[in-house]
């Protein structure tokens, strides 16, 4: 099942096609996603850093780094199907994209449309061209779920305004040179409103800069979650993204952004997945097992129904409606999907599931990191609880809890 693009946008991924099959180079393919935020380590000419530069030059000179956004600021304007097509030309190349994560995919968005056009002189090329490397300082130690009861201050001191507070569960922290935090910068009104958008360095002029940013173990022996106690951090005025306590509508602004072009090629990452834990079971003759098969077939129905969702969802863009509650059933979805299906890798594996690899830290292999790291798609981005909510009061109309 597809569905008709018409013939400009099959003109498009041909297009792509072509880009990528021109100046495709060996060293990178089957390469994860490429953030461009890594500490270059000294190699040999022509190693795989030279190889990730170079390919991050052939997309900076195409526009191919921040694509979605507008010309004007350095994107190519592309559409959200436009968007859908090239990642499954890039995935289909088994070529990396170049992304530049939240700086990309909430900042750069918000500050496109909240920003003067001061800011987004300033602050847009430095997202793309990796200057600028953002976290999401959204949620704090007693305020998970309710963005609007933020306790983290923000006080105009001059040209600046000074942060205070906490912040937790932020993702990549430690690959970051700033946070966007969302503050209280007047308590005389609504929690709605009187909060600020604010894009805080963590160093500022080479110096600390009042955020210290503490890594949280997980299960996984990573570390890819930070808790930051924000002390007096300090940031121009002209830091502050949509106006002094008007941050409530820049952060929707963020928070609808934040799935905006993922739904409709979720599926390519778990296909690859699950091809590749059905050659795990040939190569450990457990394909005539009958409850390795029903498990399989389990989770291949799983990823059509995903795919199929995702083409729904194309064939909403391209007649311009904005999606609603069904964000929220996908993200159940697939989030749930993903969970169960660490399970059926861990059982398919057996006993030597329980073994970790040998080498330094707490190293884990593939499939034992798939197993760790599934049980966090049901907490973040909103819990699968908060999504059954959604669906039963916004979608169904059920009273609310």
């Amino acid at each position: 099942m597809k569905v008709d693009v018409g013939p400009e946008l099959q003109s498009f991924r041909g297009a792509i096609r072509r880009f990528l099959a021109e100046n495709r180079i060996e060293a990178l393919v089957g390469a994860e996603t490429l953030n461009g935020f890594g500490d270059p380590a000294e190699e040999e000419p022509g190693g795989p850093v030279d190889a990730r530069r170079h390919w991050e030059s052939i997309l900076a000179a195409e526009r191919l780094i921040c694509p979605q956004w507008p010309e004007t600021v350095g994107g190519r304007g592309l559409s959200a199907i436009e968007m859908a097509i090239l990642n499954e030309e890039f995935d289909r190349a088994r070529m990396p994209r170049v992304m530049r994560g939240v700086g990309e995919s909430l900042v750069g968005p918000s500050i496109i449309v909240h920003g003067t056009d001061e800011q987004r002189a300033h602050f847009l090329p430095r997202i793309i061209d990796g200057t600028d490397r953002y976290c999401q300082g959204f949620s704090e130690p007693d305020h998970g779920s309710d963005l609007a009861g933020v306790e983290t201050r923000g006080v105009v001191d001059g040209d600046d305004i000074v942060v205070t507070g906490q912040k937790v569960w932020t993702s990549g922290a430690h690959l970051a040179n700033a946070i966007l935090v969302l503050c209280r910068t007047d308590s005389n009104v609504p929690k709605h409103r009187g909060l600020s958008y604010v894009l805080v360095p963590i160093r500022r002029d080479g110096m600390d800069n009042g955020v210290e940013l503490r890594p949280m173990r997980q299960m996984s022996g990573a570390s890819g979650f930070c808790y930051e106690v924000i002390d007096g951090a300090r940031a121009p005025i002209f830091n502050v993204i949509g106006g002094l306590n008007n941050g409530w509508r820049v952060a929707m602004t963020t928070l609808g952004n934040e799935r905006a072009y993922r739904a409709a090629t979720q599926h390519l990452r778990y296909e690859r997945e699950f091809w590749d834990l059905v050659e795990v079971a040939r190569k450990q003759s457990l394909t005539t097992d009958a409850l390795v098969r029903q498990d399989l077939a389990w989770a291949y129905c799983q990823v059509e129904l995903i795919r199929y969702s995702g083409l729904r969802l194309m064939a909403s863009i391209l007649a311009n409606r904005e999606p609603g509650p069904e964000a929220s059933v996908s993200k159940l979805f697939w989030s749930e999907y993903h969970r169960r299906f660490g399970s059926v890798a861990m059982n398919l594996l057996g006993a030597s599931a329980m073994i970790r690899p040998g080498g330094p830290g707490y190293t884990n292999d593939r499939w034992q990191q798939t197993f760790f790291e599934s049980r966090a798609g049901t907490i973040f981005s909103g819990t699968s609880e908060i999504q059954r909510n959604i669906i039963g009061e916004r979608a169904l109309g059920l009273p609310k809890d």
